[in-house]
């Protein structure tokens, strides 16, 4: 398995020095064709969404299976590959870039033009949002999604090899695609929502608990963050982000959580945290964190595949 944990070395460091794919990205070619094959497959019920699922965390999964495989005994051109799928699931760089540009933004006094760039890190409505509140969106999503863009698709390449990363990331798109409460997906996105959450379970506890132990990266305390994530991680409707965003307040000394407008459906958050509102030093330092997170899991991932294999 050395083969495995060099490639996610270098999905890692591909991520951070390329970023996503400038063009083709092999996410979005798969959101396009799951959006094709829901036009088939829609009923309103459970077991439809469980088939469109199946059907298409296989299809991403089994051909990287088929290339480990075949390259078994070829360990660098396994580690290129394990590297090549695994760069294409992580979205850590571009993460970082988006909450530090709508920072930017803020920071100039563009609203308007932080509005505009929030739907690319979160799906809440823009429209409307002061300073504290874009602030608050964007360190909510990359609390967030540093377990599902980073920490998730590094975890499950340690334990499955490149078919692990394919088929987490697949589960993770259908997720926001369909996962979402709304008339349409109450039933059919069930299936998405509930393998998110499985699959991402493990992710988030390592991930909330590297958060606690970097702490002093972004300016933080680990007690303070160990304290409000044991306090407030439940509170969460989500079983996953809320761990995330309990240990980034923590860790940053901030207050998230409130009400969040999704295509006119009012969600109310609990409040988590203890710290001031969110604001653009927030946003920088939780890009911060949240880099440091994914380089560490990255070593501890890398340790796994070994010990794992062997």
């Amino acid at each position: 398995m050395r083969s495995v944990a060099l490639g996610i070395v270098l999905g890692f460091a591909g991520d951070r020095v390329l970023g996503d794919p400038a063009r083709a990205h092999p996410v979005s070619a798969f959101g396009r064709v799951a959006r094709t094959l829901e036009a088939r497959t829609y009923r309103p019920r459970r077991s439809a969404g469980a088939l469109h699922v199946a059907a298409l965390v296989g299809a991403a999964a089994l051909p990287a299976a088929a290339l480990d495989r075949a390259l078994a005994r070829r360990p660098h051109a396994r580690s290129l590959l394990v590297g090549a799928v695994l760069w294409a699931a992580l979205g850590g760089r571009s993460l970082g870039a988006e909450a530090r540009g709508l920072a930017e933004e803020i920071r100039r006094g563009d609203l308007g033009a932080a509005r505009r760039r929030l739907p690319a890190l979160a799906g809440r409505d823009p429209e409307g949002l002061d300073r504290s509140e874009l602030c608050r969106a964007a360190v909510e999503s990359v609390a967030e999604n540093t377990a599902d863009a980073v920490v998730g698709p590094l975890l499950w390449c340690a334990l499955a090899g490149p078919a692990g990363a394919a088929a987490y990331r697949a589960a993770n798109t259908l997720d926001a695609l369909i996962g979402h409460r709304s008339p349409r997906y109450e039933r059919f996105g069930w299936a998405a929502a509930r393998l998110d959450d499985v699959l991402t379970w493990p992710a988030a506890r390592l991930a909330s608990a590297l958060a606690v132990a970097l702490a002093p990266l972004a300016g933080g305390d680990p007690r303070s963050a160990w304290r409000i994530l044991r306090r407030d991680g439940r509170a969460h409707p989500s079983p996953n982000a809320g761990r995330l965003e309990a240990a980034f307040a923590g860790a940053l000394w901030t207050r998230l959580g409130g009400v969040n407008r999704y295509g006119g459906r009012l969600e109310r958050r609990p409040r988590i945290g203890d710290g001031p509102a969110p604001d653009v030093d927030h946003v920088e330092r939780a890009v911060r964190l949240s880099a440091a997170v994914g380089t560490v899991a990255t070593a501890v991932c890398a340790l796994l595949a070994g010990r794992w294999g062997r």
